[in-house]
């Protein structure tokens, strides 16, 4: 069981999660596809990747950020759509607005998920799953979708909850279940625990929470650095972090490492227009701009550079970061050196709304 302070008072936190929610949203919209594998992204001739796809789909292996040809390797009948990001932001505002009818502590993480902090809620309900069920049936009655939530005294369970019973569920641990369902939860679906993370861990013999208790804090320090810490104090439900309704991501980025060396620059262009699409569905996903475009390149040696620029104006669509992306590869070597590792990302970010804004101000120009 997790230690309490007895001065201070537990938090009551709700983690709400769409359930395949653009899919979901052209399901809920185009009727003869429910029930249909729907897949959300590019085309399944192109470079492009999976956005999201239903529950249907899921059956087949498919998930998000798979290139599009797999998927229809692994499923042929399925339906594949372009995404409507604009449809899918006027939903999540309409969600939102739902949200500020108990609490303003809201800490979104993207379109379709959030944190809500309700210890003090604007309806004075008692009971935080209480407001989850409520919540659940206001989102299914205004939107006509469904959604999953985890109700918890921290950031971490509350995640791990809400996960726990797909879809149109709810799970709610209390501190007295905590370290119960902790010991029993297999350690993939730890929050925060990756493919690569989860295979060091199955190979020390970690499979559970359970397992991870097992070890000590310097244990983890050791075999995993500075996130050791943090996965012994998930392991012991300790997660002091607030629901921050200011939380803002500083940059996002997508890197490829090659299995060989390459000095082919239409090559390499090919690799980073990839990466340029993700970053377009990220962005769009969290209906954000970026201002601030970096290229970075790590060459046969192992020598790195970066090469950055800030356009006149903010950029979301991945022809627009191509377009700089090109020009700063140019002042590389790339090509004239062979190649390990290329990478781009995106930072400086700003809202539509906020750039709109800007924007209307007489007189004001771009700096």
């Amino acid at each position: 069981m997790p230690e309490q302070n007895q001065n201070k008072k537990i938090r009551k936190i709700i983690h709400v999660d769409m359930d395949a929610f653009y899919a979901s949203v052209e399901q809920r919209d185009a009727p003869h596809l429910k029930g249909k594998p729907v897949i959300v992204g590019g085309p399944p001739n192109s470079r492009g990747v999976v956005a999201a796809c239903s529950y249907e789909a899921r059956k087949y292996g498919i998930h998000s950020a798979m290139p599009s040809s797999r998927a229809y390797r692994l499923c042929p009948q399925a339906v594949f759509l372009k995404a409507r990001f604009d449809v899918y932001r006027d939903v999540s505002r309409q969600i939102r607005q739902i949200f500020h009818q108990y609490t303003d502590l809201i800490e979104p993480l993207s379109l379709d998920e959030a944190y809500l902090d309700v210890t003090e809620n604007k309806k004075g309900i008692r009971y935080a799953a209480d407001i989850a069920r409520e919540i659940l049936k206001q989102i299914h009655r205004e939107t006509n979708l469904t959604a999953s939530a985890g109700v918890s005294f921290n950031k971490f369970l509350a995640k791990v909850a809400s996960d726990y019973n797909k879809p149109n569920g709810m799970t709610v641990i209390t501190p007295k279940m905590a370290a119960q369902f902790i010991d029993r939860l297999p350690i993939r679906k730890f929050h925060g625990v990756g493919k690569v993370t989860e295979q060091k861990m199955l190979g020390l013999g970690i499979k559970t929470g359970a397992d991870l208790k097992k070890f000590s804090k310097e244990e983890l320090l050791n075999l995993f650095g500075k996130v050791g810490n943090y996965y012994y104090n998930i392991a012991h439900a300790l997660d002091d972090r607030p629901v921050n309704p200011t939380r803002e991501r500083k940059s996002m980025g997508q890197e490829r490492t090659f299995s060989r060396d390459i000095d082919d620059r239409e090559e390499m262009l090919e690799f980073l227009e990839q990466m340029a699409g993700n970053i377009e569905g990220y962005l769009k996903k969290h209906d954000l701009l970026g201002r601030t475009v970096t290229l970075k390149v790590k060459y046969y040696d192992f020598k790195s550079i970066t090469r950055s620029f800030t356009p006149g104006e903010p950029l979301r669509q991945a022809a627009e970061i191509m377009k700089y992306v090109e020009r700063l590869l140019q002042r590389t070597a790339a090509g004239e050196k062979k190649v390990r590792l290329l990478g781009i990302s995106i930072s400086n970010f700003t809202t539509e709304e906020h750039n709109r804004h800007l924007a209307s101000i007489p007189g004001r120009r771009e700096k």
